[in-house]
Parts: structure tokens; sequence; C-alpha cells
């Protein structure tokens, strides 16, 4: 079954128009309590948000939804995606519900799910919730009297967030004597990634902490790594860590403001842990994505490289089914099931923050284990989703190109699963070959498919 609601990361789009609305926000609450609600003991959903204006909204139709059904409800305020997950596995609740749109600008909001163990819903679930909202199974079930649920507020969710960040980090090191710039994308974790940070003995130099509501991720954050290497310059800082909006990925630059991108920190990570011999099954797993550097360089490293679909919720299930503990993006989603169970950008920043306090080398010496092939990314915004096997003309540039780069890079087409974007990526060891191949193929998708390039 096709679902109708959700996509690769939850239901998205624009704040106060289908599907975000507050009327299906109510219908999710309900929908989500149902399913999550069993037994006769009292039931508990977590739901916490980002810092967008229309996150009060619907984190009230939300509530209202879940406590109609009978649930109890636990509002931690704004808080990371990767916290709400920790909270609510910490808290036993039957569930967690994250108000956020991540990376998004901030007209556009989403709701996403946790179980009781702080992981993402499979597909399976999120189409059981899509079946109860669409066929109203559920409409006529009301709780009355002393069974509708009750709302709670979470005063110490922050801290208690902070404290599990620091956990991660090994307690024979600190920070004390490096210079970081923090940018947090007047986001979700503006509160709590300075006090981790500060609390290990860092000085910080804060960006995209003064959250209003309209600002995140607007010109900072992870989306806009050129303002933190302008800081780390200026401030003659030791690197820059960038978060997105809900924190949930990460992005550096080094002391001299050149970017480190999710690959490398992977390549980082993964070989040293090989080294260390800690890398579960000697294996990385990465979405089809990453550039094909990162494979080299693990291959050289004595370990393997697993790929999965786009999405860290595909990553982190290729994870658990065999027992692989290090995955992540390309964007900066990386998840160490060692310590959390979703791509936390904290946790991310913490683990190679401790590698070069181990080594004693610089993030620049350190992102030199990886080199990246040229990469060429191109989007093409569309009116509507047609399979790209209906349309020959495309299909002929596609397969032009495919046979041009042969085994020295390769062709990736996806559609975008947050957007209504198709994206095309090229990689091989000529940029300017692959740059003129990914016009020709965004040129044969305008004509193919009515739309228009972005992004080059």
């Amino acid at each position: 079954m096709k679902k109708k609601l959700f996509g690769t990361d939850g239901v998205r789009g624009v704040a106060n128009i289908y599907p975000m609305t507050t009327e299906m926000a109510m219908q999710l609450g309900r929908a989500v309590a149902y399913t999550f609600k069993g037994g006769n003991r009292r039931h508990r959903i977590v739901i916490g948000k980002d810092t967008r204006l229309s996150g009060y909204m619907i984190e009230n139709a939300l509530a209202a939804g879940i406590c109609s059904m009978g649930v109890d409800v636990l509002l931690v305020g704004p808080l990371p995606t990767p916290g709400i997950a920790f909270i609510t596995a910490s808290m036993r609740a039957d569930a967690g519900v994250v108000i956020s749109a991540s990376h998004n600008p901030y007209q556009d909001n989403g709701i996403k799910f946790f179980s009781a163990d702080g992981f993402k819903l499979p597909d399976d679930l999120e189409l059981k919730i899509e079946e109860l909202i669409f066929s109203k199974k559920i409409d006529s079930l009301r709780p009355i009297a002393s069974e509708v649920g009750k709302a709670f507020r979470i005063d110490d969710a922050r801290g208690r967030y902070v404290v599990f960040l620091k956990h991660s980090f090994p307690r024979d090191l600190d920070l004390k004597g490096l210079k970081i710039v923090l940018d947090c994308a007047n986001g979700a974790a503006y509160k709590a990634a300075p006090a981790v940070l500060e609390e290990l003995g860092a000085e910080i130099i804060p960006l995209g902490i003064s959250p209003n509501g309209t600002n995140i991720n607007a010109g900072c954050g992870s989306l806009h790594p050129e303002i933190m290497s302008e800081a780390v310059k200026e401030h003659r800082a030791d690197l820059g860590i960038a978060l997105d909006g809900d924190a949930d990925r990460v992005i550096f630059v080094d002391e001299f403001g050149n970017e480190v991108d999710g690959d490398h920190i992977m390549a980082i990570c993964a070989t040293h842990l090989l080294q260390k011999k800690k890398l579960a099954k000697n294996t990385l797993v990465t979405t089809v994505m990453s550039n094909m550097g990162l494979d080299i360089a693990v291959r050289q490293a004595g370990g393997k490289v697993v790929k999965t679909a786009v999405g860290d919720r595909y990553v982190v299930e290729e994870m658990r089914r065999h027992g692989y503990t290090l995955g992540g993006e390309q964007s900066g989603h990386m998840i160490f099931l060692d310590h959390n169970t979703t791509g936390d950008g904290m946790i991310s920043a913490l683990q190679v923050l401790a590698i070069m306090r181990r080594t004693g080398k610089t993030l620049s010496e350190l992102a030199k284990v990886m080199i990246a092939l040229p990469q060429v990314l191109l989007n093409v915004r569309v009116a509507e989703r047609k399979e790209i096997s209906e349309v020959p003309e495309v299909q002929k540039v596609i397969a032009a190109a495919e046979q041009k780069l042969g085994d020295t890079g390769r062709v990736l087409i996806r559609y975008s699963g947050t957007e209504p974007l198709l994206r095309i990526m090229l990689e091989g060891q000529d940029k300017y070959q692959i740059t003129e191949m990914a016009n020709e193929i965004g040129m044969a998708m305008e004509k193919g498919l009515g739309g228009h390039k972005e992004d080059l």
C-alpha cells in the first residue's frame, strides 16, 4: 500500500495547509494514541517541538487529540528530535511525537513519531495510523469523565538531555583549550548544545541562538556553513559545528574554514573505530547518496560499506537488522547506536571532538582520511511525480550519461521524500564532464516532466 500522509520522515508540509493542519494534527494524535494504547493502565505520549511559530497550534491540536483518546501527554517544549527520542525511552512513555520540519524553512512544519524504545516507526505502523484516520474507525471512540487524558509539562527535560549528551563523551577527556564556533540554526538546540560544550570546558562562539519563530534555518545552521566558516576564521577557532533546525544533523568546518560533511565525518569515525577494533562487524551503513570516496577510505582501513535508500530511518533499520552500530548520511545525519536510537547532531559532534582529543590531530588532519570524488547535485521542481520509466526522452539521456561514466562514476535519480523535487546526482572523476551531464539530464526533465531546474 502507498502512504498518503507519511513521507520519508513523518508528515510534512506548509503549516496550516493540508496535510499540516490542526484538524489533521488532532486526527494524527487520536490515531497514534489508539495505536499505542493497550491494557488497563494509564498511557503517556511525549510531545516536543522545534522553534517554529506554527509549533504552538500543532502542539495543542496533537495534545487535544491524544487526550481525547484517554492518553496522557507529556509536554517538553523546544527540544532536539534526538532529545525527544531519549526522553520517550527514558521516561518509559508509550510513544514520542516531534513537531518539526527539520532543515526546511519556518513556514513548513512536520510531525514524526517514535515508539517506546526511541526508534522511528516502521512503514507498516505508519500505514496503520493512516488507515485509522481515513477509515474513520476510531471516530466514535470517546472516553468520558475520568477516562479523558491529562497534559503535563516536563520542565527539566532539557537538563536531562544535556546530562545524557555529556555521558556520550569519554569521562577521562574534556574540551578545555578548544575554541568552537557553534551554530544552532535558531532551532531546537539553541540552549542545550551550548550548555553541553561549555560544561565540558570549551570556549564557545555561539551563532543562531535567538529564535523568534520565523528565523529557524534562515541563513544559518547546517544549510549555511559559510556563516560558521567566516566566524571560525575571524575568531581563529579550532573548528565550527553547525546543527539544523531540529539538531538531528551536523556539518563541520575545520580550523581553516573548509567544510567537512557527513561523509568525511563517517570516514573519520569509522576508520578510528576500525583501528581500535570497535566497529561492529567492521561495517559502516550509508545511503546511496554517499560519495564513492567514503567506500574507498573504509575499505582501505579494513572495513566495508553497506548502502540503503535515502533517509536516516532506512539506515537505522539496516543497522538494527544486522547488528551494525555506525551509519549515516552525507547530509550530516549520523547514527551512533551505542549512544542514541536516532541521528543526533550533538552526539556526532562529541564523537569527533573525542577523536581530536585522543589523537591530538586537528579536524583538517583527520579529514584527510577520505578524498571525495567530484559530485554534482541538481534539483528539478515538478508539479507531479511521474515515473521516470514513463518518459523515454529522459531515460535516453540518463542511459547515455551512464554509458560515458562506466565504472568511473554513477548517476542517481530520485524523488525527494519531503518536497516536490526530483533530485539528480552525478559522480565522476571530471567535474566539468558531470556538470554538463547533469545539465543535460535536467533539461530533458524540464521538457519531459514540466518542471524547472534549481540549485546547480
